[in-house]
């Protein structure tokens, strides 16, 4: 029992350099919790650790702890709107105007001029007509409550007619038939599979059929012998049997991502050209913003989302408003654009990319400069990958580098091939370098 009287007291530790640090990060109730923790153990066991050791126990402990919280994490995947890593990182002047907005009062529901109530959703509506070519706009929390306010307003009790190929599963198994279901809307299937024609929707129209549905396969493609429905023929019926077409785009692209050498996906102005009477799409994809479902359209189908008592459940709060409309204005020009982010990455050559990688083997002695292949992400182009370069660590002990690299402050998430541990620079900001480096050392080392 001597021995246990050598443990030193829970104020000691609360006071070593190397755990005061944590204090910050997880709140001191949480660090004591987790001295007394380690403490209680080692009564238990009657094995008094090595002072050394103890405070390496406590701080694995609590660095356990600490990676439940939400940190910064350095993207070494490729990967650039990677969902489990936040998808779109957000531009400066996004940034810049959510702190400015969140620090002080601001007129998120008042007319300044009118001194009187205002709407939060006019914040973005003008910026949002601008860049998707339609009559109004409608601004939620995310794409599937889009998705759902717009059933819920429009086919509760009624059919939605959808075609089969079209019927998908997002990230965390949410299915679209399951939104329909929640809604109160009848799902309707038609075609097959593979091939779907006009005249399936037109044999399922009914007197109770609310809407046609269109969705954006987003994580998947169906080649080879396959038939589909362009939109303009769908919004034709629709305009022939009174039954408006809506249409959720999933990732939102606001300009043809052909400009960037990849192949051109839908974008939101091609489905308002088309007569699509409401699109859906989400903020925090291809748009570059900041997490938010967004619906545009003709101005009285909107009108009739604001008048939906569901909409306060759904709505978005100053500083996503702030956020999403800072990232809008960057979209007037392609130079201001290349601001965001996203398309920072996606317009970065790969003899830049190489250039910076030189830095990494220079400082790093067994890494080596390699080609990669990067992906957009975020349900956007799920089978096109397109050129990158990446810094390889290769040895026999990838699973553990990769391990320490993700433990480091900050975490780097790499991924791993036949050739090592790859750390791809197509999603790492230049001036994360530095950092990333530092990383790497630390997690040889």
């Amino acid at each position: 029992m001597q021995a246990l009287r050598e443990l030193p007291a829970v104020h000691r530790l609360l006071d070593d350099p190397a755990i005061a640090p944590y204090e910050a990060l997880v709140g001191r109730d949480a660090l004591r919790e987790a001295i007394e923790s380690e403490l209680r153990h080692a009564r238990g066991t009657h094995v008094v650790p090595a002072y050394a050791e103890l405070v390496a126990r406590i701080g694995g402990r609590i660095g356990a702890l600490a990676a439940q919280s939400l940190l910064p994490v350095i993207n070494g995947t490729g990967i650039i709107l990677h969902t489990n890593l936040g998808r779109a990182p957000l531009a400066r002047e996004a940034l810049d105007a959510a702190r400015e907005i969140g620090s002080g009062y601001s007129n998120l529901e008042y007319d300044v001029l009118e001194g009187a109530r205002g709407s939060r959703y006019a914040r973005v509506t003008s910026l949002l007509r601008e860049a998707s070519g339609a009559e109004d706009a409608l601004v939620v929390n995310n794409c599937a409550a889009a998705v759902l306010l717009i059933l819920d307003t429009f086919a509760k009790g009624l059919e939605v007619i959808v075609s089969r190929n079209q019927l998908v599963e997002i990230g965390g198994g949410f299915r679209l038939p399951d939104v329909l279901e929640r809604s109160g809307a009848t799902l309707v299937e038609v075609g097959a599979t593979n091939k779907v024609y006009l005249r399936d929707f037109e044999r399922a129209l009914s007197p109770k059929t609310a809407l046609m549905m269109r969705s954006h396969p987003s994580n998947y493609s169906i080649e080879g012998f396959v038939n589909d429905v362009d939109a303009g023929e769908l919004v034709a019926l629709g305009a022939r049997a009174g039954v408006p077409v809506v249409e959720d785009l999933g990732s939102g692209a606001l300009v043809d991502l052909g400009e960037y050498g990849l192949p051109r996906e839908r974008t939101v102005r091609d489905a308002v050209a088309a007569g699509v009477a409401l699109v859906a799409f989400s903020g925090d994809k291809l748009l570059g913003g900041p997490q938010a479902g967004i619906v545009v359209g003709a101005a009285p189908a909107i009108a009739r989302l604001r008048s939906n008592p569901l909409l306060r459940a759904l709505r978005v709060d100053k500083l996503t408003l702030a956020a999403l409309a800072e990232t809008l204005r960057l979209y007037r020009s392609r130079e201001s654009r290349e601001r965001i982010p996203l398309y920072a990455m996606l317009g970065a050559s790969p003899d830049s990319l190489r250039a910076r990688a030189g830095a990494y083997v220079a400082k790093i002695a067994s890494a080596r400069i390699v080609e990669s292949e990067a992906f957009v992400g975020g349900g956007a182009l799920p089978k096109h990958g397109f050129p990158s370069i990446a810094v390889a660590l290769p040895g026999a002990s990838s699973q553990r580098i990769a391990a320490r690299l993700r433990a480091g402050k900050p975490a780097l998430v790499a991924r791993i091939d036949e050739r090592g541990v790859l750390i791809d620079l197509r999603t790492i900001a230049p001036e994360q370098d530095a950092l990333a480096i530092a990383a790497v050392e630390d997690a040889l080392r």
